[in-house]
């Protein structure tokens, strides 16, 4: 077995060490021996990207997603989608998630037209939504709790046919409103949480990776591994923010 994995613009979307994503994705990989290979998309370049099973990419600040659409729409965003439709699996953080939606509206009316390539929008708040925060996953994007931290002032919106990630236990989430986080739609998997998100929530990220599995190989049967600091560090953090303890 071997997942191909793309690091989508790792240059300039890597705020909050998100980078650590994948090197948790790898190790995991690794531990149970099972191949992978890592390439990067930066800016300017070009790779096929029907040939990859997995798909990352982080968040960044604001102008840095500006000068990313540039690239974005000299024809990868066709390729993105196509993945997407495809059901090639994606994990989009933060900056990276809102850029699948259809735009981004600033606080003062700006607009800025994204991907397209999920059913969602952003609509920047005048206050930013900062601190740890849980959610729970919903069934179909496999029931977990995922702790993280999240940093944003967008406030997102799904629509039609797009489901939660997940349901906010404490924090904003989405938009601080509808008590939803992130979003799933068919195999891409959206979140506001930096962290990195996956080190310490390690069931969420052997769903993500028996996803991609299951797409190339029809199956997947990941071997148990002992997760003992991963579930130490999960559980600290989880009992922090449920008991109100967070800066």
């Amino acid at each position: 077995m071997e997942l191909k994995v793309c690091h989508l613009y790792p240059e300039v979307l890597n705020l909050y060490g998100d980078r650590g994503n994948i090197r948790c994705l790898t190790k995991r990989l690794a531990w149970r021996g099972i191949d992978c290979r890592v390439d990067t998309m930066k800016i300017g370049e070009k790779r096929n990207l029907a040939d990859y099973d997995l798909f990352f990419i982080g968040g960044g600040q604001d102008f840095e997603q500006e000068v990313l659409l540039a690239d974005l729409k000299s024809g990868k965003d066709k390729e993105i989608t196509a993945a997407i439709e495809d059901g090639k699996t994606f994990l989009c953080i933060c900056g990276g998630y809102q850029m699948m939606g259809h735009y981004y509206e600033t606080y003062e009316g700006v607009k800025c037209e994204f991907l397209g390539a999920v059913d969602f929008y952003t609509v920047g708040g005048k206050e930013r939504m900062i601190d740890n925060y849980a959610f729970t996953c919903t069934d179909s994007a496999g029931g977990s709790t995922v702790v993280g931290y999240e940093n944003h002032s967008g406030q997102t919106f799904l629509g039609s046919g797009v489901e939660p990630l997940g349901k906010v236990l404490r924090g904003c989430g989405n938009n601080g409103k509808d008590g939803t986080e992130g979003c799933h739609y068919k195999n891409v998997f959206g979140s506001y949480s930096h962290g990195p998100v996956l080190p310490k929530n390690p069931a969420f990220a052997d769903f993500l990776l028996t996803t991609a599995l299951k797409r190339k190989y029809g199956s997947a049967d990941l071997a148990p591994l002992s997760d003992d600091f991963e579930n130490t560090a999960h559980e600290s953090v989880l009992k922090k923010v449920l008991s109100d303890q967070v800066r």
